[in-house]
């Protein structure tokens, strides 16, 4: 899908519309061109904005690099420093809190995403509450990271109900005000965009996703373990879900924990030449109960605390045809 122009969102008393947060961890050689190039692009598209770059305890000289950059962009830089490495998400969390933009962009400071993409995000922004940059190449590393990447997208999609074409792109907009309400849920590390993702879709936002080429790390290394992230990164989908549409999940456990009972009762009866109900067969079905009134208690928890602010993004029918 491509973008419909500018942002229609307004300078409040002088304030930015946008706001780039920019999470910093030792990519001193990196910034030197990106931020300009993130000033260039912003600036051509006539929008009030600034950049808010959060040093996450970095050692290489990228705080000092920022301050220069600072002296040269006064106006549109601004600076935030973490005594110490915090993560990622820590970093987003900070950014976003101190962000003044009524529209949030993030993106990696590694060179990954091009600031020349940016307006395609904000073209969407409204009636779109979040907009992520899904990568045409997923990933340009190993195969694993690949086959990961895409496994997170299709088990994500299977338990949102939604098609999700990236997960774990780190280069997205939204919508401040949203985005301060799920600021809790942020983890630390590095699924700040698995959080903000299946927040927004489930909580019942509108979300939407722009193809973009993703670029290659233009320093450093990926700080991202396969096995002990992608851990990570199951145990928190399967908590967002759980969080926002747990029936979701109970309910084909419990349906499986009710067919495995079956099976059970199938093989007793088989092996006993008569009609009986083996122990295994009771565990089951009493597992596959309880599953399922678990589910249903929490779903009730659920919608009794999940709540739904965007209703001034709703588009009419004239407004869809301009």
């Amino acid at each position: 899908m491509k973008g419909r122009g500018k942002p229609r969102v307004g300078r409040r008393g002088g304030m930015p519309a946008v706001s780039v947060v920019l999470p910093v961890f030792e990519e001193a050689q990196v910034l030197l061109d990106l931020v300009p190039r993130i000033v260039q692009v912003m600036r051509r598209e006539r929008v009030p904005f600034e950049i808010v770059a959060v040093d996450d305890g970095s050692r290489d000289g990228s705080a000092q690099g920022l301050r220069k950059l600072r002296a040269r962009f006064p106006k549109e830089l601004r600076l935030v420093r973490h005594l110490v490495n915090r993560g990622n998400g820590a970093s987003l969390r900070t950014g976003i809190r101190v962000a003044r933009g009524e529209i949030v962009v993030t993106m990696d400071a590694d060179g990954q995403h091009a600031p020349e993409d940016i307006p395609k995000l904000l073209g969407l922004m409204p009636p779109h509450d979040l907009v992520i940059g899904a990568r045409r190449t997923l990933f340009q590393g190993s195969w694993r990271r690949a086959a990961a990447n895409r496994f997170y997208n299709l088990f994500a999609s299977w338990l949102s109900r939604t098609r999700i074409d990236d997960l774990t792109s780190g280069f997205r907009a939204m919508r401040r005000t949203v985005a301060l309400h799920f600021l809790p849920l942020f983890p630390a590390g590095f699924s700040a965009p698995t959080t903000t993702t299946l927040a927004f879709l489930k909580a019942g936002y509108n979300v939407s996703f722009v193809t973009i080429e993703g670029g290659k790390r233009a320093a450093g290394r990926s700080k991202i373990r396969l096995w002990e992230d992608g851990s990570r990164f199951v145990m928190l989908i399967l908590r967002m879900i759980i969080l926002y549409d747990p029936l979701r999940i109970f309910l084909p456990m419990g349906f499986g924990l009710g067919l495995l009972g079956i099976l059970a009762w199938i093989a007793g009866v088989a092996e006993a030449q008569r009609l009986v109900l083996p122990n295994s067969a009771i565990f089951l079905f009493s597992a596959a109960i309880l599953v399922w009134l678990l589910g249903f208690i929490s779903d009730q928890i659920t919608n009794t605390r999940v709540h739904y602010f965007g209703d001034e993004n709703i588009v009419g029918f004239d407004e869809e045809q301009e």
